[in-house]
């Protein structure tokens, strides 16, 4: 018996230091190579509002020249809807979306924005996009979630990651119940958002979670030791994780 957790690699901050300077040098589709050849599953990538990391041009090249699914971060707006349309990535993950947020801060409201998401995660459905939402480890946003269509959810670990002592436990534990709550509702479960190796294998233990997206860490680890080496230390800290809960189930 086994378990894979796949890993998506998210190249935002790439993006982001090369914007700093201007011009091409470093390129995140480069970045998504090198993270497929180290092991990734998949490639993330947020093309905001105000396209402060991630272009355009960038969507559009990691759908060509990257064999690996395409996870579009986008939030609910018309602009991003026709984009997300236009390029049909393997997955369109629907995220909140503030102008002045450095990062993303926790998850969508998919209670107060069910009537605008709804149709939004329809068109995407019909154009053979995996939709998934961005959401809290929260009972309500997930029977939301499943009321808008969305195939697939995945939790915000921010929260989590950031916590200490009992709190820590107490945020652990409200991921594992969201994520069996989702497998009860025939969701696929993701996380994400803050993971780091020190944090990422309690998250990897969780059985329900299929699928985690990680960026800032391994983009910022990749400057001190390589992408590389960066990716394979996170894919093997995740196996590691899944071999153990196995263990300790079939025990």
């Amino acid at each position: 018996m086994s378990r894979y957790l796949r890993l998506g690699i998210n190249v935002d901050h790439v993006a982001t230091i090369r914007n700093a300077r201007g011009g091409d040098h470093p390129d995140p589709v480069r970045a998504a190579l090198a993270a497929q050849r180290a092991g990734a599953d998949g490639i993330t990538a947020h093309l905001r509002e105000d396209r402060r990391h991630i272009s355009d041009t960038d969507i559009d090249r990691l759908r060509r020249e990257v064999s690996l699914p395409l996870n579009l971060e986008m939030a609910a707006t018309d602009e991003m809807l026709e984009i997300a349309l236009r390029h049909a990535p393997h997955a369109a993950c629907i995220v909140p979306e503030k102008r002045e947020e450095r990062t993303t801060e926790g998850g969508l409201d998919a209670i107060g924005g069910h009537d605008r998401l709804a149709p939004l995660a329809s068109a995407l459905r019909k154009r053979g996009v995996r939709v998934s939402l961005f959401i809290e480890p929260d009972i309500r946003q997930l029977d939301a979630a499943k009321s808008i269509g969305a195939p697939v959810v995945e939790l915000h670990t921010g929260t989590y990651c950031l916590a200490e002592g009992a709190t820590l436990a107490a945020e652990l534990e409200r991921i594992r119940t969201a994520a069996r709550h989702a497998e009860r509702l025939g969701l696929e479960c993701h996380a994400g958002h803050g993971l780091t190796f020190d944090s990422v294998g309690p998250i990897a233990e969780i059985a329900e979670i299929a699928e985690l997206n990680i960026g800032h860490f391994l983009i910022g680890e990749a400057i001190f030791g390589g992408l590389d080496s960066a990716v394979r230390r996170m894919r093997a800290l995740m196996d590691n994780a899944c071999a153990a809960s196995l263990g300790e189930r079939s025990a």
